[in-house]
């Protein structure tokens, strides 16, 4: 990377004159830095090693006292800000194929093993700049501007969906589902039915690109997460009660799972804890709906309330402060 590129991009000020003009790299952890390298200094206090390590030059956005005239102080406005312009000129070359999807989508396919030349790109900004830095020339990546910045991407497509199923359920539960896709027996996944549409888009866009993958298993998604209770609130084993609270931090998908739940399991007494911004939005004509105006009445609400399964929207699940021992297996479940 050239320092005047870098001066041009993120419209840093050069403070000294150093003789430097270029770095190997970019570098956010004072440990990993080497002769040459570009130091991000998110904070200060890391500037000191950084230099002691090599680092030809110091990236910064905060108050900082200039000590090696050797090393080329830039200050700029904002890090973030200043790594997106970077990343934008620099990935040009690179010559990606970048996709946009769901957050769903993308936190699925992060789970499923893909080759180096596949990138699913979420977190921090120098996150997703050592995952992207990397990448080979031509290398597809995946991302959810829900997540990220789209405008780190010169331009992106859209995820390519899936036309026609080629997914076979063979046996689900509201939280488990065992299938099979392209003749391979996937038995008992930590997978709710509710992903599998999402998952038929994603296996799809793999196989129209050509892009091989193994599927291992299915961790913490993030999303319709099922905490078995008994009537006290407290965390029982997984399967183990027949109260379950699913909890979905994502306004946007609880019409589907409000859905998802009337033809799965319309056997059950089913309520809908949802918060008051939603009053005017939510589809009419559904039953046992309770709203709330703050998270801390969402406790009192269940207790009082009779359920086989409780939707509760916009909160996480450690709402039920469970003990040490209940903390344990629900981390154990899901």
């Amino acid at each position: 990377m050239r320092l005047e590129n870098i001066l041009a991009l993120t419209k840093g000020a050069l403070l000294g004159d150093p003789s430097i003009s270029q770095f190997e790299n970019a570098v956010f952890e004072p440990s990993k830095v080497k002769r040459g390298s570009l130091f991000i200094a998110y904070s200060p206090d890391d500037i000191e090693e950084a230099i002691l390590h090599g680092a030809y030059g110091i990236i910064f956005d905060k108050p900082t006292q200039i000590s090696d005239s050797e090393v080329a102080w830039i200050k700029i406005d904002n890090i973030d800000s200043s790594l997106k312009k970077l990343l934008r000129f620099y990935l040009l070359e690179k010559e990606l194929q970048v996709y946009a999807c769901d957050p769903i989508s993308l936190r699925l396919s992060s789970m499923i093993s893909t080759p180096p030349t596949f990138c699913n790109i979420e977190g921090s900004m120098s996150q997703i700049w050592e995952k992207l830095w990397i990448l080979e020339k031509n290398s597809i990546v995946l991302f959810s501007p829900a997540l990220t910045d789209p405008d780190i991407f010169i331009e992106h497509s859209q995820l390519i969906r899936a036309q026609e199923s080629t997914i076979t359920i063979i046996e689900q539960t509201l939280f488990e589902t065992s299938f099979i896709h392209n003749d391979t027996f996937y038995e008992r996944q930590m997978l709710s039915p509710f992903f599998i549409p999402y998952l038929e888009h994603i296996l799809f866009f793999y196989t129209f690109l050509r892009i091989p993958f193994q599927i291992k298993g299915f961790g913490k998604i993030g999303h319709f997460i099922p905490v078995f209770t008994n009537s006290r609130l407290e965390i029982k084993e997984f399967g183990s009660s027949d109260r379950v609270i699913i909890f979905e931090p994502l306004l946007e998908l609880i019409d589907e799972q409000i859905d998802f739940l009337a033809d799965q399991a319309s056997w059950a007494k089913i309520i809908y804890l949802l918060p008051d911004s939603m009053r005017s939005s939510l589809t009419i004509g559904v039953e046992n709906i309770i709203f709330y105006r703050y998270p801390e009445e969402i406790i009192s609400l269940l207790q009082t309330k009779d359920f086989h399964f409780a939707l509760v929207a916009g909160v996480d699940k450690n709402i039920l402060r469970p003990t040490r021992s209940s903390m344990k297996q629900l981390e154990l479940d899901f």
